[in-house]
């Protein structure tokens, strides 16, 4: 009974921390990696950054897809993801690197297995809620 008792409370306190996270904030966590983290196996770097940001977990199916951002969020003088005037979806007003993960095989289930893709010269496309992003909409080359 302890045990169940012990469990259920850890359970609550993580739904608690998850319940904390605005979308914005959770945005962060799964798709701006500046400066990009480098791992040890640079072919394993998805797998990586997939588990320590929470974005893959035991018990849960794997992600299919996920987009890294390797640029800040803000910078002097402008910002990356559009700002305080952001509404609707929008579009980095400068090209950034970007890693692209995409699940390898068909089996959705633990452990995830990604192929990383690294990408120059890309545009971001965001959707906003109150002035900040909230959703990857997608990602585009910039024009030559």
């Amino acid at each position: 009974m302890a045990g169940w008792v012990l469990c259920m409370t850890l359970v609550l306190a993580a739904l608690a921390g998850a319940a904390g996270e605005t979308r914005y904030e959770k945005f962060l966590r799964q798709h701006v990696d500046y400066p990009r983290t480098s791992t040890l196996a640079a072919h394993r770097y998805c797998e990586t950054m997939l588990a320590r940001r929470r974005v893959t977990a035991p018990g849960r199916p794997c992600k299919p897809s996920n987009t890294f951002v390797h640029a800040p969020a803000a910078r002097p003088g402008g910002r990356l993801l559009p700002g305080a005037r952001c509404t609707g979806f929008q579009s980095t007003p400068s090209a950034v690197s970007l890693t692209a993960c995409r699940l390898r095989g068909g089996d959705t289930r633990p452990p995830c297995a990604y192929r990383a893709r690294q990408l120059q010269q890309q545009h971001v496309r965001v959707a906003c809620q109150a002035g900040l992003p909230v959703h990857l909409a997608g990602t585009y080359a910039a024009p030559q």
